[in-house]
């Protein structure tokens, strides 16, 4: 009886180890490397990057990441997705929806749905799409219209909240 406890947990410590060994391993090189890379449709903004930080709104809360994260799969809600490059920079854009997956290897990959660089983001377009949304809110007669205008309505609210 005890070899066959023993046989079940054993795969399982040794997944553990090989872990533990490959995080060691990864330390005593000084690697601190977390390969980024995030796109949409329209655009490919990162490609396998080395950058130090992305944080990310999702639907479980905003949070930050850093090499040797966690693995952990998300979905984005609307908001601003922050990276900060090897050299210090910052960059924002701004996510309608999409995934994220943050890999054992310390890679992070980002599918959006739609983004934008918040400096390509239009303020008054903005404005003006808020205002619509929320006509077409209080206008909608059924429920799938009630539910996309206050999707679009969330979403433009997302939009403001990133340019102030």
């Amino acid at each position: 009886m005890a070899f066959l406890r023993t046989a079940r947990v054993l795969p399982n410590l040794t997944r553990q180890c090989m872990r533990v060994a490959t995080f060691q391993n990864n330390i005593s090189r000084g690697y601190a490397d977390m390969s980024f890379t995030f796109a949409s449709p329209a655009s490919v903004y990162y490609q396998g990057a080395n950058v130090k930080q992305v944080d990310v709104p999702s639907f479980s809360g905003s949070f930050g990441i850093l090499p040797n994260h966690v693995p952990t799969l998300a979905v984005l809600k609307p908001g601003v997705v922050s990276v900060i490059e090897e050299d210090g920079t910052q960059k924002k854009y701004f996510v309608s929806s999409g995934t994220i997956s943050i890999n054992d290897d310390s890679s992070v990959q980002i599918l959006a749905e739609e983004s934008a660089r918040l400096e390509d983001l239009d303020a008054e377009a903005i404005r003006d799409g808020a205002n619509r949304a929320a006509q077409e809110l209080v206008s909608a007669t059924s429920e799938q219209a009630k539910a996309e205008a206050q999707i679009a309505v969330d979403c433009y609210e997302a939009l403001q909240k990133a340019l102030h």
